[in-house]
């Protein structure tokens, strides 16, 4: 039982991480009806801003909001000058745009700083806390705290204010909102903009546990992928459990499960990504299409 609850944090850690970046493939696949494979290559090079400002004395918790708003305006910045002009093109022709820009994030991370793996500082304490008798890790236990935050800083926007009302307005009914006077254009970046700072979070969280470098989310993506299918695409409430979930999940395989270890935990989320399109292609919480025949 004390093994099982030390699992269960750990996964909800994990799944937590997953679910940030989750959200952050609906926020866009909310605005633009695209999945942006660049999510991940953003939040990693996120972190490496938030890594260069604490080297350089920042203290933790002010890099920390610094580099959300400095992603923020990555991510309005990307998708005025990037995406815009294509955002009429075939979905396709926006699918191979995500992933070069996804190419040309990576590459400029390598070249500024560099492909070795370096420690990212955490401001958690490495100590263990008991919980029913079990040793949970402060550090998974704040992780869940931070993006569990941020996750409800994002819900209480896209539900409770004005702009997050618009924004959802202008996603979902692009010309009724033009013609009410929503700037629907400047609501789409705004959307990119949001997903770029809730993936940074996703980077900074995860990065004291992997070592930072380049790489360091291309396994982290699929996860986020993951969740995102199983909660439903459209649904940001849905990728917050589908994160959870699949974090939980993959968590207890490589622990119980004898024949998944590190090598087959990402066979896990591939495998959670086709049973849910096999038996429910909206996913959890995804609203079923309606086609007229």
């Amino acid at each position: 039982m004390q093994e099982l609850i030390q699992q269960v944090v750990s996964g909800l850690a994990s799944g937590a991480i997953f679910a940030s970046l989750a959200l952050a493939l609906v926020l866009i696949y909310n605005a633009m009806g695209l999945v942006n494979f660049a999510q991940g290559e953003m939040a990693m090079f996120a972190t490496f801003i938030a890594f260069t400002l604490i080297i350089h004395g920042l203290n933790y918790w002010i890099a920390f909001p610094l580099t959300l708003g400095i992603a923020f305006v990555a991510g309005v910045v990307i998708e005025r000058v990037v995406i815009r002009p294509v955002e009429r093109a075939p979905v396709l022709t926006l699918v191979i745009v995500t992933l070069g820009l996804a190419t040309l994030v990576n590459g400029a991370a390598g070249f500024l700083f560099g492909y070795v793996p370096r420690s990212f500082p955490s401001p958690f304490s490495v100590q263990t806390i008991n919980i029913l008798g079990a040793f949970a890790s402060f550090q998974d236990l704040s992780v869940i705290a931070v993006c569990g935050i941020v996750l409800i800083a994002i819900y209480l926007l896209l539900q409770r204010t004005t702009i997050g009302l618009t924004l959802r307005a202008a996603a979902h009914h692009p010309e009724p909102s033009r013609l009410l006077g929503v700037r629907v254009s400047w609501m789409l970046a705004l959307g990119w903009g949001l997903a770029s700072a809730v993936g940074a979070v996703s980077g900074i969280m995860v990065a004291p546990i992997l070592l930072l470098e380049p790489n360091m989310m291309q396994t982290i993506i699929i996860y986020a992928f993951a969740a995102a299918v199983l909660g439903g695409i459209e649904s940001p409430l849905g990728a917050v459990v589908g994160g959870l979930i699949v974090g939980l999940t993959v968590n207890l395989a490589g622990a119980y499960v004898p024949f998944v270890g590190g090598d087959l935990e990402l066979a896990v989320a591939l495998a959670i990504i086709v049973g849910v399109l096999v038996i429910k292609p909206n996913g959890l919480f995804g609203r079923a299409a309606v086609r007229n025949v």
